[in-house]
């Protein structure tokens, strides 16, 4: 097997790893808030955050993965419903990061783009609850749906943030270990930056 079929192997073994966490933790995590539809799972969200790092196709097929992960633990259906939005903000960050690598060396740099990432991840759940209830798919008076849709907006923000800083840490730990291409590419460019500086 050449070189780029061996790369190929090792992350499709990697995002099958990850997806197999992700749909672990929903089973069986002891940690977690059920309020339904609202869900806060400790680092339910780790695995498919992990996947961002590595490119975007790993980030899109390890968050379909893991909403199985929500289905077959048997939450309701908002539940999963909202672990399959999260293609949306793995998608949108997992490009960010391939465009802009040195991200990653930047602390406060990261955490802005954390919380935008954790912004987008908040609407898109928040928008599919709101979705379901308005088209009738189970029906909620109008103050208790304000202070679901404010509970999962709020409670995602922060479930967001704590889990990509989990993700971070993870993955910038594991890049000592094998190669992971964000990390891999921020690397590169600091090491060009520091080069420059030198000249």
């Amino acid at each position: 097997m050449n070189k780029q079929g061996k790369e190929k192997l090792r992350k499709l073994l990697i995002g099958a790893m990850l997806t197999a966490i992700g749909i672990m933790i929903p089973m069986y995590m002891p940690v977690r808030v059920i309020i339904p539809p609202a869900s806060f799972t400790l680092a339910s969200h780790v695995p498919v955050m992990m996947a961002m790092f590595f490119s975007p196709a790993m980030a899109f097929l390890v968050a379909i993965g893991t909403t199985f992960g929500f289905v077959l633990a048997g939450f309701p259906v908002t539940i999963w419903l909202r672990a399959f939005s999260h293609v949306v903000f793995v998608l949108i960050g997992a490009y960010y990061l391939k465009k802009r690598p040195n991200i990653v060396n930047q602390k406060v740099g990261f955490q802005v783009f954390n919380v935008v990432i954790a912004l987008i991840h908040s609407l898109a759940e928040t928008g599919i609850v709101f979705a379901f209830y308005a088209l009738g798919f189970a029906h909620m008076d109008r103050a208790a749906l304000f202070n679901l849709l404010l509970l999962i907006g709020l409670g995602g923000i922060v479930h967001s943030v704590v889990d990509m800083n989990i993700a971070f840490v993870l993955s910038k730990s594991l890049n000592r270990v094998f190669s992971i291409e964000v990390f891999d590419r921020a690397k590169e460019i600091f090491a060009k930056k520091k080069n420059v500086k030198l000249v």
